[in-house]
């Protein structure tokens, strides 16, 4: 094994540290190769330096190492790799001390790293060398900074740590970033005349993506150009085979002009007219042959002008958003800077929250937002995740719904799920195109669903926290919580068109409150307000005040009130988790402990720590800390409802009526714990209580808590921060 570390970029005194996870993950100190240890300790580096410079959170790590079934020591074993690894870095470093590489940020870890340490980034700084030389029609300088791009390839991203690593989607979108530059730099060779120059990596990328019909035109355009005709007829008829085989498809539009500007002579001897084409350039268009100049091919990409119009449909197939949208302010600005990446890898972003909390009203208007640069379209499909009716929806036919969509006949779209992704995958591959997946399962739901060209975006909406898409597809992480008090009362004023100077300002307050700061408990009651613009501010508050324990004043013609939204959460879990969540409003307390209730359920530990996993999956329970776990007022209300139901079912003879008057009354004779939970920066009368919550310093990537409303004992509502 070489022991030389290699160069990366221009060397400057200090930086004494290399990586290395363009082909097998190795790593340097000053001159000397580290020994990286067992492979799960490498597959925590791997995924630091594929990250390149950007957090990996804990959870990302954990689902990274076992999947989906950690130890409960995973969590000490990840900050033991990363003990390691830090002390291999910087041997004589203090105990505790930040250390200079392997930092500890937010709820996870990040390597440090530049162009002269990590060869990934020195990829990514030629290959944006080689685009600017593009862009000012210096082919000769871009086919030299492709040239140099490519150089740091030495095999697949982290190509040592087995099969998994070689089909993780954090790591293959690495790969896709590879695909983009070979593309690219076969582009700007066959503008050059410079076909062998780049030859060899491209046709080592189209060995390693068979199914990739943009590379292999490529391929078959450079071979005919370096005077290979036979190799690359050959070529397309072995391409042909495949496709036919493995995804019952006949050929692209692409690789079919292709293959008749190598059968009509074309492409031989070409010199191609200079051109500018980036990967952000638009897709060949379907039925359109690959442009020409004085009888010498230009791949489409090069010759077409940029941003003409599309010959096949563009979908456009975004709801409409709310008219008064407020708030969110930050959690928007965050999710524009991902759509504004030029990372090389496909954006994900991936919405949390518990039922209620505005997920999907976020997501349209983030996606109607970013919509005018995505001009081959965009694409919505209810998952059907957490609704009533037949459960959650089947990938391939959402697969299918999106082919039509994006101008496939039915012909071409295969039969079978995993056959539909791969074309779905090619479809989009040359194509700029916004995915929006509402009301997802979980990620095995997703993960057919996800394009593999950085071109495109995805944005998907969630109960549950989609931490395997965050591992294995890169995602970007957002948990909505409830909104501040300042937000939640413009976002009833608004709904419910009422100016501020007009209203009452403790009656809104009131109701606020009483709605938890839930955007849905909101806007129904906005709802209410408008269709009753006499009655005052004052009786609203009043009526919600007066139902205490239950949902009555959530209501919703539609069916579309706050108790049906909780029970398609409900629905979704098994007795014992049932049976927990129905004793939740017994125990009077803003937190609840598995012990305790594993003893009121009568469930030994282990079960009763599966049934409260369903609970958080279901966004019915929130953790705050280790073993202890909260819920929103609002659904402690909804629980309350049920152990009353239960309650009726169980006594006979006893009418509903009767059953729910007495668990009224008996709720009016104790404190109650269905309390809203104040705003903590906003009122000083919760100042006494912030010693209870999670202490100072703590990561952001914990939950918070905030504070309940003093003297009423209320449950606490969780924010993932």
């Amino acid at each position: 094994m070489t022991t030389a570390p290699p160069t990366v970029g221009s060397e400057s005194p200090g930086d004494d540290v290399r990586f290395c996870i363009l082909g097998p993950i190795r790593a340097w100190r000053a001159g000397a190769e580290l020994p990286l240890g067992p492979r799960q300790q490498r597959l925590v580096l791997a995924a630091l330096l594929a990250r390149a410079g950007r957090p990996v959170s804990l959870t990302e790590l954990v689902a990274l190492l076992w999947e989906e079934d950690p130890p409960r020591s995973a969590a000490n074993a990840v900050h033991r790799y990363v003990g390691v690894l830090r002390r291999l870095l910087e041997p004589g470093l203090p105990v505790r001390a930040a250390g200079r590489w392997l930092v500890r940020q937010g709820g996870g870890y990040l390597m440090r790293v530049g162009p002269n340490q990590l060869d990934l980034l020195a990829f990514r700084a030629s290959l944006r060398r080689a685009r600017a030389a593009v862009a000012a029609g210096n082919t000769q300088e871009a086919v030299i900074g492709f040239g140099a791009a490519l150089e740091q390839w030495q095999g697949r991203c982290a190509a040592d740590l087995d099969v998994l690593v070689g089909d993780h989607p954090l790591f293959a979108t690495v790969e896709h970033e590879y695909v983009a530059a070979v593309t690219e730099a076969a582009d700007a060779a066959l503008r050059g005349a410079t076909p062998p120059s780049v030859l060899p990596a491209v046709r080592q990328a189209a060995q390693r993506h068979p199914l990739d019909e943009r590379l292999q035109a490529r391929l078959m355009l450079l071979l005919a150009s370096a005077g290979k005709q036979a190799e690359a007829l050959l070529m397309y008829r072995q391409v042909s085979t495949v496709l036919r085989e493995e995804l019952g498809v006949e050929p692209g539009a692409e690789l079919r002009a292709a293959h008749a500007d190598v059968l009509s002579g074309r492409a031989e001897d070409s010199r191609p007219a200079q051109g500018t084409a980036t990967t952000s350039d638009p897709a060949p268009r379907s039925g359109a042959a690959a442009g020409t100049r004085t009888g010498v091919v230009v791949p489409r990409a090069a010759a077409e002008p940029r941003n003409p119009s599309p010959v096949h449909p563009v979908p456009a197939q975004l709801p409409a958003e709310l008219p008064c949208f407020t708030g969110r302010e930050r959690a928007m600005e965050q999710a524009l800077d991902l759509a504004n990446e030029a990372s090389g890898a496909l954006p994900v972003l991936a919405i949390d929250g518990i039922p209620g909390v505005g997920k999907t009203a976020f997501a349209v208007r983030l996606a109607h937002r970013v919509a005018p640069r995505f001009t081959d379209g965009q694409l919505f499909a209810d998952l059907g995740g957490f609704t009533s009716g037949k459960g959650p929806s089947d990938p391939g036919a959402v697969l299918y719904g999106f082919l039509e969509a994006l101008g496939l006949p039915r012909w071409r779209i295969p039969s079978t799920t995993d056959s539909r992704a791969a074309l779905f995958r090619s479809v989009l591959a040359t194509r700029r195109v916004l995915v929006v997946l509402d009301n997802a399962h979980d990620a095995e739901q997703v993960r057919p669903l996800l394009p593999g060209a950085p071109q495109c975006m995805v944005v998907i909406t969630s109960r549950g926290r989609l931490s395997a898409i965050a591992a294995a597809h890169g995602a970007r992480l957002t948990g909505l919580d409830v909104l501040p008090s300042t937000e939640a009362i413009g976002c009833f004023l608004e709904r419910a068109g009422v100016g501020h100077a007009d209203a009452d300002a403790g009656a809104v307050e009131e109701i606020v409150e009483l709605c938890g700061r839930l955007p849905l408990a909101l806007s129904l009651v906005a709802a209410r307000v408008q269709g009753l613009p006499e009655q005052p501010l004052r009786r609203t508050a009043a009526e919600l005040a007066a139902v205490r324990e239950g949902l009555d004043g959530f209501d919703d013609d539609r069916g579309n009130d706050l108790r049906a939204v909780f029970s398609w959460s409900y629905r979704t879990l098994g007795p014992e988790a049932a049976r927990i969540f129905r004793l939740l409003p017994s125990r009077r307390t803003a937190e609840f402990e598995t012990g305790e209730l594993a003893a009121a359920a009568g469930l030994p530990p282990r079960a009763a720590t599966a049934a409260l996993g369903e609970l958080v999956r279901a966004r019915l329970l929130t953790p705050v800390r280790d073993d202890r776990y909260g819920a929103h007022r609002l659904v402690i209300a909804y629980a309350a409802e049920l152990a009353r139901e239960a309650g009726q079912r169980s006594v006979p003879g006893v009418s509903r009526a009767t059953a729910r008057r007495t668990a009224e009354h008996a709720a009016t004779a104790q404190p109650s714990a269905l309390t809203v939970p104040e705003d903590p920066e906003a009122s000083p009368r919760v100042a006494h209580r912030r010693a209870d919550r999670v202490p100072a310093g703590q990561e952001s990537g914990k939950h918070a808590v905030a504070a309940a409303h003093p003297g009423k004992g209320g449950v606490r509502i969780m924010t993932a921060a």
